[in-house]
């Protein structure tokens, strides 16, 4: 684990970013606003804002209210369906 201040990240943020992505943690401190831990974005992280979420999910009711949505009886017929996706 390497504990730098955030002074020292905004010199050298390309050499701490390689660290972290390479699995080392990298803890920022800052004297007025506490510490932060940089940790890579993974693959099923979401990058979406609450407003974006709402409105997917505000989409998708309206899609089921309109009968656009499949329906599955079993655990067995929703893996066949996502296996032939």
């Amino acid at each position: 684990m390497e504990v730098i201040s955030t002074r020292e990240f905004r010199a050298q943020q390309g050499k701490y970013l390689e660290m972290v992505n390479k699995g080392i943690s990298v803890i920022l401190k800052s004297r007025d606003k506490g510490s932060f831990k940089i940790v890579p974005v993974e693959k099923d992280d979401t990058l979406m804002s609450e407003e974006e979420f709402f409105a997917k999910l505000d989409k998708s009711m309206q899609q089921i209210k309109e009968g656009k949505s499949k329906t599955f009886t079993s655990a067995q017929e929703l893996q066949n369906y996502m296996d032939n996706l």
